[in-house]
């Protein structure tokens, strides 16, 4: 039992092997809070039991099929990805194929992060790092450009607005919340270091997303095609300023500071790969493309759910697309919430918040740009003022380096204020009255015209 922990099985082109210690650090590895955050999830497999399989073609088909799909506790939730394509193609109600879609994007996005961190053992730190930053929001940037190519910004908009509040209002805030309860004798403590860098990163995103809020306010009295114009071009040039900021990032988190980041693994015992390089590279494809198929249907069939359920279409976007295409990583913050573990938990809800505003944001009106889609940054001020204060909120909660209970109770009770006003204030299925961004759009698509 010994030697199983010591040197771990490999399976890979249906032969079992072991991977030694001195292997796994020739080629490094690279985990951060978003892989040690789904590893809380995963179900460890006997794997020489399947090594008894005769056939190497169906050994190796076995074990790649229990690591990848019966290796997580959200294994349940695959069959809502076979409904979802029958639903479609059995022309299902539209509101069904919605809900299917949403469930079956839980275990995908948990998922990713394991494969790419499968990945990682083998492709070394620095790649292994690019590979989890670029992966690890890739279902709400796969639902952003479906939305785009079906030019609705107003669902792109609010989808990315709320991947941010619920990372830090309610993951944070829930973390806090059980985290303090689980440690009612003492306050829990982490390191304001790695919490510093993203609220800086997320105080800039939010400066490029008010100025062009500002310059509309300020420029009223000229005519309304040039300050759209206008309010496009100054989007544009604060997105590029947000990519160049997140490129900063990445070389500041994977080369020049990364002790800052790596002072979480500390916490964790040492992992070992599951699965082969090759098979990963595999499965990471087929569950991409799954998640793209999952996230067209979520995109055609969002306002029909809306009018279905009589809740508007900013309310899902903003509130339910965000808690259900997350809802893994942010179960495991909580774990390690109470653990007493924060400085996962804050790595996973702060870098997570980042990562969507000054990566995805930003990429997806490049994306609108380069295909022809006139998306800017100019968000209503019931959502700018939501995104403002949430930040500053987050930032006052954390600037101590210690948490109890209170804050985190705070912290929920802001996101369900937030909430509340959202539901209150839309129309069913009335996207462009949501937000005005739809209407506003489609006013300068026809003052251009």
């Amino acid at each position: 039992m010994g030697s199983r922990e010591t040197e771990p099985w490999l399976l890979e082109n249906g032969t079992v092997k072991r991977l030694t210690r001195e292997s796994r650090n020739g080629h490094g590895h690279s985990r951060n809070a978003h892989n040690l955050s789904s590893s809380s999830l995963r179900i460890k497999s006997d794997i020489p039991l399947i090594s008894r399989v005769p056939s190497s073609f169906l050994r190796n088909f076995l074990g790649n099929l229990q690591e990848v799909i019966l290796g997580t506790k959200l294994s349940v939730l695959f069959l809502a990805v076979p409904l979802a394509v029958a639903a479609h193609y059995f022309r299902f109600s539209r509101a069904w194929i919605f809900l299917l879609s949403l469930l079956g994007l839980i275990p995908l996005a948990e998922r990713v992060s394991f494969l790419t961190e499968q990945i990682s053992f083998y492709t070394g730190a620095t790649v292994g790092g690019l590979l989890n930053a670029t992966c690890g929001n890739a279902t709400e940037l796969i639902i952003a450009i479906f939305a785009l190519i079906q030019n609705k910004i107003d669902v792109v908009k609010y989808s990315l607005l709320g991947s941010i509040l619920s990372n830090l209002l309610l993951v944070l805030g829930t973390s806090l919340l059980f985290g303090g309860i689980a440690n009612l004798s003492r306050d829990q403590k982490f390191d304001r270091k790695q919490s510093d860098v993203n609220i800086t990163l997320l105080l800039l995103a939010l400066l490029c997303n008010v100025m062009p809020l500002l310059y509309k306010h300020v420029a009223e009295p000229i005519d309304a095609l040039t300050i759209a114009k206008a309010t496009l071009n100054l989007s544009r040039v604060s997105c590029i300023i947000m990519l160049i900021a997140y490129f900063a990032y990445l070389a500041f988190q994977l080369w020049t500071h990364k002790y800052i980041f790596e002072s979480q693994e500390e916490e964790v015992n040492n992992e070992s790969a599951q699965i082969g390089l090759w098979s990963g590279i595999f499965w990471l494809i087929g569950m991409t493309a799954i998640i793209a198929l999952l996230s067209e249907y979520l995109v055609d069939t969002i306002e029909a759910a809306s009018s279905s359920w009589g809740m508007p279409l900013s309310f899902i976007s903003l509130i339910l697309l965000p808690i259900v295409g997350n809802a893994a990583e942010h179960a495991g913050a909580i774990i390690f919430a109470f653990k007493n573990k924060l400085d996962i938990t804050l790595g996973v809800a702060l870098g997570s918040a980042t990562q969507i505003a000054v990566f995805v944001v930003p990429l997806s009106v490049i994306v609108a740009w380069i295909i022809g889609i006139d998306m800017d940054l100019d968000f209503s001020l019931l959502e700018t003022g939501s995104l403002s204060l949430s930040i500053l909120i987050t930032a006052f909660t954390l600037q101590d380096g210690t948490s109890h209970y209170l804050k985190g109770v705070v912290l929920l009770l802001c996101y369900v204020a937030i909430g509340a006003s959202f539901f209150i204030t839309g129309l069913p299925n009335d996207k462009d009255n949501d937000m005005g961004v739809g209407l506003e759009s489609s006013k300068r698509h026809i003052s251009r015209v």
